[in-house]
Order: structure tokens, then C-alpha cells, then sequence
């Protein structure tokens, strides 16, 4: 079973930029579709970005939010620009061992623990 580890998270000011990295261990990398998901305080979890295609993204982050991966260091990131307190969340990097990457959280069987970014104004 592959386990994931996110890591980058914290805190910074609006208009600031982050980028998070989810590591991932125990089987190969490269052949699973990954995404991130996000959720707020009081707010159910959310797609943000995907590998799907060349890169999936949720219109509430398009222009901002970039995903990546290294399959060499199994690892995918989320770089995150121009941050509001809007983007607050747990971020959540996921993968999907029999899906092709899409939007529903349903279509994603490994879950890592997640990363809190905290976004002041």
C-alpha cells in the first residue's frame, strides 16, 4: 500500500506564496493519477488541482495554483501564489490506484494526513 506525507505547510500573509509537497512511499509513484484536495473550517473537502491531462485545476484557484511531480523523488507538489485568508485548509494530497484523476473524492482510495495553511489578511 503507498502512504503519503504532506509537508509545507504554515502560515503566511495574503499575497504570499507556498508551495506544499506531498512524498509518497510503497509502491510506484508514477503510475497513479494524484491530486490535491482542501478543506476549510465548517466546509466540506475540495477538489483544487489534479494530474489529469496537463494539470486540472479548480476555477477557484486557476491562475494561481500549479501542479507538479517529480516521479523521480515521488513526490508531488502544489505551488500556491497569491494567497487569501480564503485559501485556508487542511490540504490533502491524494492518488488513485483505478481512476484517472478526475474532481470527486470518491474517484481517490490513498489519503495522506494533510497540511494546514493559514493564510492571514
Amino acid at each position: 500500500q503507498m502512504q503519503l506525507v504532506e509537508s509545507g505547510g504554515g502560515l503566511v500573509q495574503a499575497g504570499g506564496s507556498l508551495r506544499l509537497s506531498c512524498a509518497a512511499s510503497g509502491r510506484t509513484f508514477s503510475n497513479y493519477a494524484m491530486a490535491w484536495f482542501r478543506q476549510a473550517p465548517g466546509k466540506e473537502r475540495e477538489f483544487v488541482v489534479s494530474s489529469r491531462w496537463s494539470g486540472d485545476v479548480a476555477d477557484s484557484v486557476k491562475g494561481r495554483f500549479t501542479f507538479s511531480r517529480d516521479n523521480a523523488k515521488n513526490t508531488v507538489y502544489l505551488q500556491m501564489a497569491r494567497l487569501n485568508p480564503e485559501d485556508t485548509a487542511i490540504y490533502y494530497c491524494a492518488a488513485t490506484t483505478f481512476g484517472v484523476g478526475g474532481r470527486q473524492i470518491s474517484e481517490y482510495d490513498i489519503w495522506g494526513q494533510g497540511t494546514q495553511v493559514t493564510v492571514s489578511s
